[in-house]
């Protein structure tokens, strides 16, 4: 039994030695089975590596490399030997380092990260430039003239697709505004260029940076002071309305810091939203649960890269046990990051170009033609660069790991197809404003799932919106304030404060804010608005042209217009002789002389030989009974049938036309206008009521041209049937909406009339967009 426990310790350790053997034997080099001419004559080649090992991509770097050169060193006839030059705080910068590798002829090609090719230019003797220097460090491609320093290669990408991949997610969403945040390292000056292509590729998507913040690098400074620089600048963005924050250059420990600082201060709440990098995403394989605590609900563009394959997973072997045991204090990282595998592939770019060298071709023209596939992508260069664009996951911090989302290329965007276990919600999905892309289920900051509006409102001050409502409204149905003198507290009630608390009520964010009655004008309160006294005002407040120059409106939420009240006309149905109105006084007599000619023709044509219609009053009572379709006395010539019949069909038509114009007379008169319309009362000279307070007295008299002596103004719209019937005016001018509500009350003897001349509506007033985030063209 004492031997059981030695037996299976050397079985771990022989199945131990064969995953060693087939890790180190993947990624082969062309001849690499052949042997070398003489035995222990490999050819030694000197690399120079300026990497930071105070973060954690120089130590993932540093040790990518190591395994790197063992499996090269194993599997050619090249010895690798890598000379690691740590560029941390104290130490020049990198690019002075490699420029001195360069130029002390110690290496024969450099590897380093944070490399600046102009100041490379500037460093390196004439005769030392044929010495490929491999930047590691993603840069924005240059738009002038590149600087004539022909073996630098950038072995990373353009960043330029990290940035339209951090503006399509904005663009997904429908945020306008962001505020960039990244880490300024006073070794490299990228920052510049990484703002202006995040500027340009948030122009492409209707979006614009607010607001941004340049942090000291957290290698350059002591641990107190950036943490208090930290705070201080938090303590800025907390105050200003925007809540899209993006971190586009930053290293993974400051990044941390940064996030840790950002919950503790309640900037990761409900409402906001936070986008990493991939600098930053790439890592959360890596962080432990009280990091990732630290970023609930963030969002992530990390690069791609085949994680399935055999060769990475010789190398994820290999990598993870050497980094445990010499970096114990890190946190051992489940996938090895985009910039270990950069690093890895580096090294064995550089060993394929070395069998190539033999020929007539350079290094360095050797590295630029490689043509193969690394751990990170396709190695093939353009205009120095890597030539296949990245392609990025979209992911989501939740829990104690993080989910994918999407996957974004530069040629196809957002697609899911890559995503395994993807649900797709369409609702969600239109609910966050896009009918093209379909990102899923995101786990915003606080716990959130619906898209957060990435606004607040805020106040230097600390204090609430103060938002003024008219005091004095004509119509007490839309605003009204009153005082509760039992509670000893001003109310304020109507359908245009419903509508605004509702529309708070709605907001996906906290609207602080107390209503203030205001005892003036309309216009007064819009000119208190623009004064600032005032933040906002509610009300049933009329969009007018001349009131956008003090203050901006929402988009109205009633429509309206100018609406003319009048009395009807009189009832007519019970008057005795109101049925002569049927006819005109001419059409009456034309009608009895008709009546009396016809009746003379027929008595003198029958008078001779009819003895029924000899006497006058005979031949009167026949033409009365002939009205009526009643005559009973016999017409015997032809000649006074022919006479009679054209009669007997006009009495037809004309009594046709009676009973109608006389039914008619009975049932619509009673909706008839008093006055017709405003050119009746411009003619008649006609005294007018309107509200006053309001901007219907220069309305009147400037754009309707009524004289300013004709008209009456009142205090609310309750008054107008008193000076009705008082016949202190005749029409009454007011708002449509109070013109309506008028109607409903008084819903018997009044009337619009004329056509309702058309406005803005009635809406809000701010005059900043920080009170209402919506605004409305002077056109609404």
């Amino acid at each position: 039994m004492s031997s059981f426990p030695l037996l299976w310790v050397l079985l771990l350790l022989w199945v131990w030695s064969e995953a060693i053997a087939n890790a180190n034997n993947d990624y082969e080099i062309e001849g690499s089975n052949i042997e070398c001419p003489i035995l222990n004559s490999k050819i030694v080649v000197n690399i120079g590596a300026i990497i930071d090992l105070s973060s954690r991509v120089g130590k993932e770097q540093k040790t990518a490399m190591e395994v790197a050169m063992e499996d090269v060193n194993r599997q050619s006839c090249y010895k690798l030997a890598l000379n690691f030059n740590n560029n941390t705080h104290g130490n020049p910068s990198p690019t002075i380092l490699a420029a001195d590798f360069a130029n002390n002829k110690e290496v024969q090609v450099v590897i380093g990260t944070k490399l600046d090719a102009s100041t490379l230019f500037h460093s390196i003797d004439e005769s030392s430039k044929d010495v490929p220097i491999i930047s590691l460090t993603s840069t924005a491609s240059p738009e002038i003239t590149p600087i004539p320093l022909p073996h630098f290669i950038q072995m990373g990408n353009d960043v330029t697709f990290h940035m339209h991949c951090i503006a399509s997610i904005i663009h997904q969403f429908n945020w306008r505004k962001v505020t960039a945040i990244y880490e300024h390292n006073n070794f490299f000056a990228s920052h510049s260029e990484i703002l202006t292509r995040l500027s340009y590729s948030l122009r492409l998507v209707n979006a614009e940076i607010d607001h941004y913040v340049a942090f000291p690098s957290i290698t350059t400074t002591l641990s107190n002071p950036i943490e208090s620089y930290i705070e201080q600048e938090l303590v800025r963005l907390k105050n200003k309305s925007n809540r899209v924050f993006l971190i586009i250059q930053s290293s993974l420990e400051f990044a941390t810091l940064l996030l840790e600082k950002a919950k503790q201060m309640g900037i990761m709440e409900e409402g906001s939203v936070w986008i990493i990098a991939d600098d930053v995403a790439t890592h959360l394989d890596s962080l432990d649960s009280s990091v990732m605590f630290n970023m609930q609900g963030v969002v992530g563009c990390k690069t791609n890269f085949m994680e399935m394959s055999e060769t990475f997973k010789r190398f994820k072997f290999m990598f993870r046990r050497k980094f445990g045991l010499e970096y114990p204090e890190e946190e051992n990282s489940q996938l090895p990051s985009i910039f270990a595998l950069r690093a890895y592939d580096a090294v064995w770019t550089i060993t394929h170009a070395l069998k190539k060298s033999q020929g007539n071709f350079s290094l360095s023209e050797n590295i630029l033609h490689s043509n193969h596939e690394g751990l990170s992508g396709k190695i093939s260069f353009k205009d120095k660069m890597l030539l296949e664009p990245p392609t990025f996951k979209i992911v989501n911090v939740i829990g104690k790991g993080y989910k994918e989302l999407a996957n974004w290329s530069p040629g196809s965007g957002f697609s899911e197809n890559l995503v395994e276990n993807m649900v797709v919600n369409t609702r969600r999905t239109s609910r966050a404003g896009s009918a093209r892309v379909l990102l899923g289920s995101v786990d915003w900051p606080g716990g959130l799932k619906t898209v957060p509006k990435g606004w607040v409102y805020n106040s230097t001050e600390g204090r609430p919106l103060k938002i003024g409502v008219p005091a004095i409204d004509p119509c007490p149905q839309f605003v009204n304030v009153s005082h509760d003198k039992r509670l000893n507290e001003t109310q304020f009630t109507g359908f245009s404060i419903n509508v605004f608390e509702s529309v708070v009520k709605r907001l996906p964010y906290h609207l602080p804010f107390v209503f203030v009655p205001f005892y003036g004008s309309y216009d007064q309160i819009v000119e208190q608005v623009n004064n600032k006294a005032l933040d906002a005002a509610v009300g049933d407040i009329q969009v007018v042209e001349h009131r956008y120059a003090f203050a901006e409106f929402s988009h109205p939420y009633v429509e309206s217009g100018i609406a003319m009240v009048v009395k009807v006309k009189p009832d007519r149905s019970k008057e005795t002789w109101m049925f002569m109105d049927a006819f005109t006084k001419e059409m009456w007599m034309l009608m009895a002389v008709m009546h009396l000619f016809i009746a003379f023709v027929i008595w003198f044509i029958e008078g001779e030989n009819n003895s029924e219609l000899k006497s006058l009053g005979a031949i009167l009572w026949f033409s009365v009974t002939t009205l009526f379709f009643v005559h009973r006395e016999p017409v015997k010539s032809n000649l006074a049938r022919a006479v009679l019949a054209p009669w007997l069909f006009a009495i037809l038509i004309v009594t046709s036309s009676f009973t109608a114009s006389l039914s008619s007379m009975m049932t619509v008169s009673h909706l008839e206008p008093s006055v017709p319309d405003i050119q009746t009362l411009l003619r008649t000279n006609a005294i007018i009521g309107c509200n006053k307070n309001t901007f219907l007295v220069h309305y009147l008299v400037d754009e309707l041209k009524f004289q300013p002596e004709n008209i009456r103004v009142f205090d609310s719209i309750h008054d107008f049937p008193r000076a009705f019937e008082n016949k202190e005016i005749v029409a009454s001018f007011t708002i449509a909406p109070h013109a309506d509500v008028f109607l409903a009350t008084y819903c018997k003897g009044y009337i619009k009339a004329g056509p309702t001349l058309k406005l803005g509506g009635l809406g809000f007033v701010s005059f900043s967009s920080i009170s209402f985030p919506y605004n409305c063209h002077p056109t609404c």
